[in-house]
């Protein structure tokens, strides 16, 4: 039998988050053979997952990257089954570092295929859901491009948000974060009038006619009334319109010109898990 030491476990546990029971098992079971202790461990993670793939992993964290030139952003979340696992400093950790490497990348697929630390990340992924014993996923997979891109990250890391704006003017730092604030807080349905879906639209305007109709205004005017409600949708649910959550006298898009007079948001991603 190989002579297992507390410094080969701890080494294990240090390349693989195992736990240090998991990681001596794996290396008596390997005879000290470090790679197929990895390659062990990560088998277990295969077999928790297939056992797990039906559960729902809406609790997790929300992290927002931004680029060292401010020029690109991208919001993942690292999703799980239970609230106490989201709060774990590993976990979060681990999601701040897969974050930052999802940068890099413009689509999910390729992000689940890059390299982390010699393992794909989806491996890493089904290595986790071994170690933790829960189901891990990658959730949401946003990015924004932009000439300034900020973020946001709500406490708990349940809502993280991006804002694009036009120009990386002075103040543009301020400006963004205080708008991906605005973001996270009021949660806009389309950046401006023209980003709402003709679904949507169709939709309030109906709504409208309807609570109308009930209030017993004639139907002849219906169409000229809703069309004022939805004049007030697009103020309430876009995001340049929405009055500005620091400054209700203004809108969002009079703040953004106030830091500079040609700035202006140009677009945002938003990503919410359960509370």
């Amino acid at each position: 039998m190989a002579n297992i030491t507390a410094a080969d476990v701890n080494k294990l546990r240090k390349a693989t988050g195992a736990g240090m029971m998991d990681c001596k098992k794996a290396l008596v079971e390997a005879e000290g053979d470090f790679d197929k202790a990895i390659e062990l461990l990560r088998k277990k993670g295969q077999k928790v997952a297939a056992k797990r793939a039906d559960r729902d992993s809406s609790e997790g964290a929300a992290i927002a990257k931004v680029n060292a030139d401010n020029t690109q952003g991208v919001i993942i979340s690292l999703n799980c089954e239970t609230d106490f696992v989201a709060k774990n400093e590993t976990f979060v950790s681990l999601a701040n570092e897969l974050a930052q490497l999802a940068l890099t990348y413009a689509s999910k697929d390729d992000f689940l295929a890059a390299d982390f630390n010699g393992m794909s990340v989806a491996d890493k992924l089904t290595e986790q859901t071994g170690v933790i014993g829960e189901k891990i996923e990658i959730g949401s997979f946003e990015t924004l491009s932009a000439p300034f891109v900020g973020s946001y990250i709500h406490a708990g890391n349940k809502i993280a948000t991006l804002v694009g704006l036009s120009a990386s003017v002075d103040g543009a730092a301020t400006a963004a974060k205080d708008v991906a604030m605005q973001a996270a807080a009021m949660n806009p349905v389309a950046l401006n009038e023209e980003g709402v879906d003709q679904s949507v639209i169709d939709k309030e305007i109906e709504i409208a006619k309807d609570q109308l109709r009930q209030e017993g205004k004639p139907e002849e005017m219906l169409d000229k009334i809703a069309q004022g409600k939805l004049k007030r949708f697009f103020k309430d649910n876009t995001l340049v319109n929405q009055d500005f959550i620091k400054d209700s006298k203004q809108s969002v898009a009079q703040y953004v010109k106030s830091v500079d007079g040609g700035l202006a948001v140009t677009g945002f991603s938003r990503v919410a898990l359960d509370s």
